[in-house]
């Protein structure tokens, strides 16, 4: 008698990798705000165009060292916003020793809150100075376009720092750091590299090409 051998038909199903939801929607959500402030810098652009002896005078009143400085304090802080993401991928939500080598999301993340946090009061600093010369959300066109701008800029970062606190305050309540809470940190960088390159634009705009 002779017997066959049994012929097993293996099908391999493809693998759909899909993009992460979260991220996705929080990438479109941006572009939204790219939208938005597209027509912030229109404003200021139109209303510069009308009165440009008023500009030429305003923007002299602006120190450009300190506003340089707090730019600079704003990018570092994205990229110690990038290291804590590092962290985040590889699962790491808190440090294993003292060396910043050896820190996790945590540490790198209150590192970006604590800079993100000089930035604002820096920036509440400058209006504060800029209202005692009379330069005030409506003392002009050149007021009313750099107040508009800066502040709801100011606004965004705030919400940032809000963001940080509840991404690091998730990492202290949960027992183990997974892939979850790495998602979160993740969306909330894109965010704040969004506002650090919205920033670098209003910086070349008003301090630069006055």
């Amino acid at each position: 008698m002779v017997t066959s051998p049994s012929i097993t038909y293996t099908v391999n199903a493809p693998v759909v990798n899909r993009p992460n939801s979260v991220a996705v929607g929080t990438i479109v959500w941006l572009g939204s705000e790219v939208m938005f402030f597209a027509g912030l810098f229109a404003i200021y652009f139109t209303l510069r165009s009308t009165s440009p002896e008023l500009w030429l005078f305003e923007t002299e009143k602006h120190g450009f060292g300190f506003a340089l400085v707090n730019t600079l304090i704003l990018v570092s802080s994205s990229v110690t916003c990038q290291f804590g993401v590092f962290a985040a991928e590889r699962l790491q939500s808190r440090s294993t020793g003292w060396k910043p080598s050896q820190w996790g999301m945590v540490e790198w993340f209150f590192l970006t809150y604590a800079l993100g946090a000089i930035f604002v009061s820096g920036q509440v600093f400058e209006y504060a100075t800029l209202v005692s010369e009379g330069v005030s959300l409506t003392s002009n066109a050149y007021g009313s376009a750099f107040y508009l701008t800066t502040g709801f800029h100011g606004i965004h970062v705030t919400a940032g720092l809000i963001a940080f606190l509840l991404v690091i305050g998730r990492a202290f309540a949960v027992k183990n750091f997974g892939h979850k809470e790495a998602t979160s940190a993740i969306v909330v960088s894109y965010y704040w590299h969004f506002v650090d390159v919205v920033w670098i634009g209003l910086f070349l705009v008003i301090y630069v090409l006055k």
